[in-house]
């Protein structure tokens, strides 16, 4: 859950990278939506939305949107996550302050939000919600100027929802 819900405006957040480097939710917001995605490394639920981000992710690679995922872990666990999972996307570090997931008023992850570049929430997802990442999918293919194309599989057995 959080508090942070479709129509309001995102908090700003500056965080390191996988790799030192530091962001800000306004920089990243410059190239287009943001896909925020936070996530610990121990919790089943957000391994198993990970690999759809990333299908999120590799469907806009090179384009103005960006899926970001926000780990509420160090960063050599977070790696780690990352290689099991398959996560090749952009990973920032929510130090032990846990600054942007109180910011956000998570309580349970994941929790995803699509993040307009005005700042405004346009998606706020808790826990595996298959038609809020449908949703995601297809307001980025708007944004993009895309044909909309489905997310899941028609063999994959995907439940609706999944609680964080």
């Amino acid at each position: 859950m959080t508090t942070i819900g479709v129509g309001h405006s995102a908090p700003g957040f500056s965080l390191k990278s996988l790799d030192g480097k530091e962001y800000s939710l306004d920089s990243l917001l410059a190239r287009g939506p943001v896909v925020a995605a936070f996530f610990k490394i121990s919790c089943p639920v957000c391994q198993f939305t990970f690999p759809f981000l990333q299908r999120i992710a590799e469907r806009f690679a090179g384009k103005n949107s960006l899926v970001v995922g926000i780990s509420q872990d160090d960063a050599r666990s977070t790696r780690r996550f990352n290689e099991e999972f398959g996560v090749r996307f952009l990973t920032l570090l929510d130090d032990a302050a846990y600054a942007a997931s109180n910011a956000y008023g998570l309580t349970s992850v994941p929790t995803i939000f699509l993040i307009a570049g005005d700042r405004t929430v346009q998606v706020s997802s808790s826990g595996f919600e298959k038609a809020a990442l449908e949703t995601i999918t297809a307001e980025l293919a708007q944004f993009e100027k895309m044909a909309a194309a489905p997310l899941f599989q028609r063999s994959e057995n995907v439940p609706a929802f999944k609680p964080g």
